[in-house]
């Protein structure tokens, strides 16, 4: 259990390293570390709507990381739709 645990701690840190340096360029969130990249983008209260077509995440207005989720969002949907 201990190594499993192990192991999906090692996936996370990589994933979050890579949307650092794919997403996150040029933002405040540059040089951040793992733990607050985890704080100010991933724990969020964010109400999630699942429908058949589409997902919908509704963030609070006073969100206030809200300019750096938008950039990686766009950055990401840009480099998944690239051919």
């Amino acid at each position: 259990a201990n190594q499993l645990r192990l192991w999906f701690s090692a996936a996370a840190y990589v994933l979050l390293i890579a949307l650092q340096k794919m997403a996150l360029g040029q933002t405040s969130l540059e040089k951040a570390t793992c733990g607050t990249i985890r704080a100010r983008l991933l724990k969020i209260a964010t109400t999630v709507k699942v429908s058949v077509r589409r997902i919908v995440l509704s963030m609070p207005d006073m969100f206030p990381c809200q300019h750096e989720f938008a950039l990686a969002h766009a950055r990401l949907r840009r480099l998944c739709l690239a051919p």
